[in-house]
């Protein structure tokens, strides 16, 4: 599946400018995506998708699972070549949601550059961050009130301190390794595919989803 504005382009040329690095490659997002940072119900309402589709005997172990009231989910999604890996944050009582990522910012020439040096970047939400068609792996985490203010300023503190992007250095699945690593996650090889790095960080922690970063 491919965006649903025409990025052949600069996939083509992305290829051919050290497209083989195993990096987040997302096609930079127009302006209106690009600052839109809250998702919309019945993005969020997918989420759980799986857990309402499940056989009665999962759903109710699934309700004995520990929880938090606010969450980090880690998401991969398709885009014109490798894919996007980014987050997602809030309160589980909302529906409005935060989004953070890093992406070229600007247009293609940006996004083929970005393969060769460092380029601006942009840290919010991008195109098709938000629409579950593109969704491709989602591991969410909970947290109580008090680490999730932690989580969630260190998140914008990162958001604030990441200026450029790279698609072998400084990359989306980086970024969210970061903040994974901050919560005391155990994360992966960073250099791979979004939905296989999201899938990877999921795994490795055993589909853990209540940390615990300081005393309730």
């Amino acid at each position: 599946m491919t965006n649903k504005t025409d990025r052949s382009g600069p996939c083509i040329l992305a290829g051919f400018a050290l497209a083989a690095m195993l990096a987040c490659t997302t096609p930079p997002a127009s302006a209106h995506e690009a600052n839109k940072r809250v998702a919309d119900a019945n993005a969020l309402a997918t989420t759980d998708t799986a857990s309402r589709s499940a056989p009665p005997s999962t759903r109710r172990a699934m309700a004995r699972t520990e929880k938090g009231p606010y969450y980090v989910d880690f998401r991969a999604r398709t885009a014109a070549s490798w894919g996007h890996a980014f987050v997602w944050y809030g309160k589980t009582s909302e529906r409005a949601v935060e989004v953070a990522g890093l992406t070229p910012a600007g247009d293609t020439w940006a996004y083929v550059l970005g393969h060769l040096t460092w380029v601006p970047s942009e840290t919010g939400a991008s195109y098709g961050d938000l629409d579950p068609d593109y969704l491709t792996a989602s591991y969410r985490v909970y947290l109580n009130e008090a680490d999730a203010k932690r989580v969630f300023a260190y998140i914008r503190k990162l958001q604030a301190s990441s200026p450029v992007w790279n698609a072998e250095t400084t990359n989306c699945t980086g970024f969210i390794g970061d903040i994974a690593e901050y919560m005391g996650l155990k994360v992966p090889y960073r250099w791979q595919r979004p939905e296989n790095f999201v899938n990877s960080l999921k795994d490795m922690n055993g589909g853990r989803q209540m940390v615990r970063l300081s005393a309730e």
